[in-house]
């Protein structure tokens, strides 16, 4: 018997639970945890856990296009009539990264054993979200697997499409930023010091402004290991801050409400929700488990919160569109437009074009905020250069004043001397 470490959601209130479990395999490991109608997220043998920093650090080191392009290859064997395990077998061959591979021929093991493919890709939560389980899920149940594995497809490459253009509009300034940065540094580092002993040997008094960043820079040179530990403890503070509840809640609301990044977000989160709904919503899944599903696909608990308040609704008979509106978290537009797919009885259909809709949106409003962007930063640049003008450049000006008037008054001396 092999001990087991099991992450598992109950069947029927789909609360999260954790322990540990003696079986001779995986596969029985999962068999007995179904017996107590228990639905198996994560299994692994207790002394293969990794440390959580080990997790934190490195990830999972598979690529989300990877997964991407075997789940469009599974999706094409199966819908051209290759038994499960095959089409699995066949698509892992086509693998080309060793630490995925090795996970999806363990899944492939699995669904050998008779276990379900949802409940093998389940096993693996860190490479497979809910989302992609209760997909694969719902068309294995359905009979329609192939139809679900390319909607996951098509989801999967619209969320990295977002993705890749909201950080592609950060990666100009976030350049421009360490530039600056890094000019700063040396600047007070490098050039001001020798100023100051300029200055110290001619007898002369810093500017006010100069002095304090001559202050900042013998604190920088002296204890720059104080600095760096102080940086480290603020980023990893700030981070165990943020995974707390209070701490998730408050950055999240604090996207919501930051000017020029909060209407894009907005729009991400809508179309993240849309995409989700409607794909889960096309594949069979009952809409009260779509909406708690898709409220997790936002990735915003501010966002999820609410959704969660309009399932409640829905649960109580409440129209979806009626339980969405009213809130500014959520864009009008999406209530508007899934009011009209619930009376025309197309909500699947609907949903699919109002994510369409907000991934064009959300792909016009990074050119947008890309133009607002590059005067900004030329702006924020002048004020930067301005400001190692004043304190750094004006200074050698006046040192060199200071020198050419001594010079003057030392040459007009010496006839007189004389």
């Amino acid at each position: 018997m092999i001990d087991y470490v099991y992450t598992a959601k109950e069947k029927q209130t789909g609360e999260t639970r954790k322990g540990k479990i003696s079986a001779d395999s995986k596969s029985s490991a999962a068999s007995i945890l179904i017996e107590k109608s228990l639905y198996p997220v994560k299994i692994q043998e207790a002394s293969e856990a990794d440390p959580i920093w080990k997790k934190n650090l490195f990830g999972t080191g598979i690529k989300a296009k990877e997964r991407v392009v075997f789940t469009r290859q599974l999706a094409t064997l199966v819908k051209a009539g290759l038994p499960i395990t095959q089409a699995l077998n066949t698509a892992i061959e086509q693998v080309s990264n060793p630490k995925f591979k090795t996970t999806l021929s363990k899944i492939a093991s699995s669904v050998e054993g008779g276990q379900s493919l949802a409940n093998s890709f389940g096993q693996y939560p860190e490479l497979f979200n809910h989302i992609f389980i209760s997909l694969v899920d719902a068309g294995e149940q359905s009979g329609t697997l192939d139809e679900s594995l390319l909607r996951l497809a098509d989801q999967q490459e619209k969320e990295q499409q977002i993705l890749g253009k909201v950080r592609g509009a950060l990666i100009y300034p976030a350049i421009v930023f360490a530039v600056i940065i890094g000019v700063v540094i040396f600047m007070v580092t490098t050039v001001l010091p020798q100023v100051a002993t300029l200055y110290k040997e001619l007898g002369q008094k810093l500017p006010f402004l100069t002095q304090m960043l001559l202050n900042v820079s013998n604190f920088i040179i002296n204890f720059w290991y104080v600095f760096l530990l102080l940086l480290i403890a603020f980023i990893f503070g700030l981070r165990a801050y943020i995974k707390t509840p209070r701490g998730r809640k408050a950055f999240d609301g604090l996207k919501l409400k930051l000017p020029l990044i909060s209407p894009l977000l907005k729009k991400v989160y809508a179309a993240r929700f849309t995409r989700t709904l409607s794909s889960l919503v096309n594949s069979g899944v009952p809409l009260l488990k779509a909406l708690k599903i898709a409220g997790e696909s936002v990735d915003n608990v501010v966002v999820q919160a609410v959704i969660d308040k309009a399932t409640e609704k829905v649960r109580t008979g409440e129209s979806l569109s009626s339980a969405l509106e009213g809130h500014e978290e959520i864009l009008k537009l999406v209530p508007q437009m899934i009011n009209v797919g619930e009376q025309s009885g197309s909500l699947g259909g609907m949903l699919e074009k109002v994510a369409s809709f907000f991934e064009e949106e959300v792909d016009q409003t990074v050119k947008n905020i890309s133009g607002i962007i590059e005067p900004v930063m030329i702006v924020f640049l002048g004020l930067v250069v301005m400001f190692i003008v004043i304190a750094v450049l004006y200074p050698i000006y006046g040192l060199v004043t200071v020198v050419d008037s001594n010079s003057a008054g030392g040459g007009a001396g010496i006839p007189g001397g004389n």
